[in-house]
């Protein structure tokens, strides 16, 4: 009776290590951002350190064919369009596997981007080497780092509302880089993103 109630623990504890490790990875609020170069769309490799004059960055984890992506699409377009002028530009990744995930080749994305006509640019995230350092678990996952330092200032969702826009109460990002260009402190800083997993082989 003593054995098995051992082993049972120690699968526990097993099981429980397991989930921590898996999960415990990734930038958190407060963390360093290194930087990174990806493939852009039009076939040019993009870094942050191309952006000599941002304040900082809205990076965002998205997809093509995500219900969840797509309903924040035009979302983006108008983070990008109202904030890219202020200093913080959106930087859109693609974060699966191609083969994994059908849709989201880089051929399909050069066709979205030009399907929705994006401002900004759209990464492939090719071996998927990127999205684990940040910790990105869905479609759309969104950063906010600020310059100089590259500290990260939020993780999580667009807004109140994943799938309508209209139904929309609080706006998590626009709060958080307003705060930022004030030179405040952002009052919420991590939210619960939600949307389709991350496709891996």
């Amino acid at each position: 009776m003593k054995f098995t109630k051992s082993i049972l623990l120690l699968l526990v504890i097993i099981v429980a290590s397991a989930f921590t490790i898996k999960t415990a990875g990734g930038y958190k609020v407060g963390d360093t951002v290194a930087d990174f170069k990806l493939k852009n769309i039009d076939n040019k490799m993009v870094s942050l350190s191309d952006y000599k004059e941002a304040k900082g960055f809205v990076i965002i984890f998205t997809c093509n064919h995500c219900p969840y992506s797509m309903a924040n699409e035009d979302r983006i377009i108008a983070l990008d369009k109202k904030y890219k002028k202020l200093g913080y530009p959106v930087i859109a990744i693609n974060p699966n596997d191609p083969k994994a995930s059908k849709g989201d080749s880089f051929e399909d994305m050069k066709v979205k981007a030009k399907e929705k006509g994006f401002t900004f640019p759209y990464l492939y995230d090719e071996g998927q080497t990127v999205y684990p350092k940040f910790g990105a678990t869905k479609t759309p996952h969104v950063f906010i780092v600020s310059k100089p330092t590259m500290k990260v200032e939020y993780i999580g969702a667009i807004d109140n509302s994943s799938r309508d826009a209209d139904a929309v109460t609080e706006k998590y990002v626009e709060n958080v880089i307003d705060a930022l260009l004030a030179g405040k402190k952002p009052t919420k800083t991590t939210t619960r993103a939600i949307g389709c997993s991350i496709k891996t082989l």
